[in-house]
């Protein structure tokens, strides 16, 4: 079994005269994990307040500590640390500077500099884009944009990616070359956190499925368990496109 990252304890979230969040309990394991539910669950925001951009208005987010060490090796516990991580969000911020540098950036912001030019290359080569380092950044298509951001993120070598709707209004083509990149960061270690809409992305992706419904979690299980037979009835409402 593979090791929590992550604990949420009774979080709740109130907001603009409603419960956003409501008792919010889940523990997440190193593996792709997408959020599912129908708009207004609370699903990015959920996202938000795991990343600290949010704080819950009661509960806690705790956050396991893994090993700073080479791989294969024990570390002692001295050796432990805050995991590292990083978030794409469903529009992503583009800087007024090109393609290389806006991933650059995030190195060096990091305290990555030494390293932030070739790595960005190498990043951008992953994810397609190395013909486009030069290009402003601010120009690229939505899909393209995306990639950058993918790369900015991957660049910080992550322990965690907490990914908000990525794939929102791409097209197929768009989508596609979007997972291909996830699944190349899972593969490379990263645990994943995503929240989508698109059934057929977390079809495709997760390994697990957390269920929100009205601020909750409706519940909590493998992907393929999921897909076959949801356990709660608004699971089995959302699949049935009863609940959108």
């Amino acid at each position: 079994m593979q090791q929590a990252i992550v604990t949420l304890d009774a979080i709740r979230l109130d907001g603009h005269g409603h419960r956003v969040l409501d008792g919010v309990s889940l523990r997440l394991r190193a593996r792709r994990t997408l959020i599912l539910g129908p708009n207004g669950a609370g699903k990015s925001v959920l996202l938000r307040v795991m990343h600290g951009l949010l704080a819950p208005s009661a509960g806690e987010v705790r956050w396991e500590p893994v090993a700073d060490s080479m791989p294969g090796r024990a570390a002692p516990v001295a050796a432990l640390r805050a995991p590292r991580l990083a978030m794409v969000f469903q529009r992503p911020v583009m800087l007024r500077r090109s393609v290389l540098d806006n991933v650059a950036y995030g190195m060096m912001v990091n305290g990555m500099a030494p390293a932030a030019q070739a790595t960005a290359r190498d990043m951008l080569g992953r994810v397609g884009l190395a013909h486009l380092e030069q290009r402003p950044a601010r120009v690229l298509s939505g899909g393209e944009q995306q990639r950058v951001a993918l790369a900015r993120a991957w660049a910080l070598n992550p322990d965690v990616l907490l990914l908000d709707e990525p794939t929102a209004s791409l097209d197929p083509h768009g989508i596609r070359a979007i997972e291909a990149i996830i699944s190349e960061i899972a593969a490379s270690g990263t645990a994943i956190v995503m929240v989508t809409h698109h059934r057929g992305v977390a079809k495709r992706l997760a390994e697990d499925i957390v269920f929100m419904h009205q601020g909750r979690v409706a519940e909590q299980t493998r992907a393929a368990q999921f897909f076959i037979q949801p356990q709660s009835q608004a699971g089995q409402d959302y699949l049935k496109g009863d609940l959108e």
